[in-house]
């Protein structure tokens, strides 16, 4: 029998963390939509370290179903990291990724895929109609949303929604970490993708709590200049520290030039005379000598960083299933 990796086409991807209650109905809707395609493909289900029956019900789903696989991590990493396991054990040539409180409707993944047929890269879920949220919600989603397409120049509305399709050749290379699933789309936008958005719906949760509340809009600010250090500074952080750092080492020299001159010259008593000035040329020239310190530094952070990132973000505790493809095009 061909091998999972080579024979399937499409792997649809989704981190779980304690959601017994969405496993059954979530399962039997990915496999409604996904058996209208002509093509095999796989259901990979990511438990995220879940304290519940979740990972009890997703084994009978793969003992039920060869099509089911279940990557289980050694504890809870977050979902960058669980989407992350799941993009590196998918086989599908194409991937699916969708959140499993069942907001996206599987239903619309066709509408994902057609878009990508056009010759896109990524195709991104843009949830139009999020009023059922509250404006508490909405309102700080759509700034931070504005902020992000403009300081990354990626024109999207919706960057929080995990409801996308990608080609496996975009994933290949990226490496995620932190928080980093919302940015995906300017991490792949700096490899030269092709990225589009289409309307989808998005349905309020049926049961069990949101793992995001209002104290994830805090961290906006946080994620606003972390993006922006990536963008610019990641390879050179010295280019960041550096011209701070610079400008007040030189600063601090010249005042201590002058204050020097000024003492062996003409005798003047520093302390008495120049005190605050005096103060201000050590502050600025040792402050300058600490930011080019810490740019250098930077420097040799990120040399270690893009030469060893092939440290998984991740621990998997085991794989069950994978043994039969499933799909209209199955042999």
């Amino acid at each position: 029998m061909e091998s999972l990796e080579n024979a399937c086409r499409y792997s649809v991807v989704v981190p779980m963390h304690n959601e017994e209650g969405y496993v059954r109905p979530l399962y039997e809707k990915l496999r409604a939509a996904m058996q209208r395609l002509p093509e095999p493909f796989e259901l990979l289900f990511v438990d995220d370290g879940s304290t519940d029956n979740t990972l009890s019900l997703l084994a009978e789903l793969v003992r039920a179903d060869g099509g089911v696989r279940v990557v289980r991590l050694k504890r809870n990493f977050g979902q960058t990291a669980a989407l992350a396991a799941g993009f590196d054990h998918a086989g599908g040539e194409i991937i699916i990724a969708l959140d499993a409180d069942l907001r996206s409707d599987p239903a619309e993944i066709r509408l994902l895929l057609e878009k990508l047929a056009e010759g896109y890269d990524l195709v991104s879920g843009w949830r139009r109609d999020r009023s059922h949220e509250g404006w508490l919600r909405t309102v700080p989603s759509r700034v931070a949303n504005w902020l992000l397409a403009k300081l990354s120049g990626v024109e999207m509305r919706d960057f929080g929604t995990t409801f996308k399709a990608y080609r496996r050749e975009l994933l290949r290379d990226l490496r995620l970490y932190g928080d980093q699933h919302r940015f995906i789309p300017v991490l792949a936008s700096w490899q030269g993708a092709r990225i589009a958005e289409v309307p989808v719906s998005d349905s309020p949760r049926e049961m069990g709590q949101s793992h995001y509340g209002l104290e994830r809009t805090v961290s906006v600010l946080f994620d606003l200049i972390t993006l922006r250090f990536l963008m610019q500074y990641i390879s050179r952080p010295l280019h960041l520290f550096g011209p701070a750092g610079m400008a007040g080492f030189l600063a601090g020299s010249a005042i201590l030039l002058y204050l020097f001159v000024e003492k062996v010259v003409f005798g003047v008593h520093l302390f008495l005379t120049h005190g605050p000035l005096l103060i201000l040329g050590l502050l600025l020239f040792l402050s300058g000598m600490q930011l080019l310190a810490v740019g250098l530094i930077g420097e040799m952070l990120a040399r270690t960083y893009f030469e060893g990132r092939d440290k998984p973000v991740y621990r998997v505790e085991r794989v069950l299933g994978g043994a039969r493809l499933t799909g209209a095009a199955r042999s």
